[in-house]
């Protein structure tokens, strides 16, 4: 494909906000739940104690994510 038959001019749609935005939210709880399930412990831990540990033990070996 030469260059003269690409269009420079070609604008891009725009995604509206309220079709991301749901999208956005899934990807952080997921991700967030990923962090206490996966490395909520030790030097990374955000909240002092293990009750967050011992809260999500089970599902840290049911990911398959080592904890001792």
């Amino acid at each position: 494909m030469s260059a003269s038959t690409l269009a420079p001019d070609r604008v891009l749609p725009s995604i509206p906000l309220a079709e991301i935005l749901p999208w956005a939210m899934f990807g952080a709880v997921l991700a967030l739940a990923l962090y206490f399930v996966g490395i909520e412990q030790g030097a990374t831990a955000l909240f002092s104690g293990t009750y967050i540990h011992e809260f999500v033990h089970d599902g840290r070996h049911l990911l398959s994510f080592p904890c001792h």
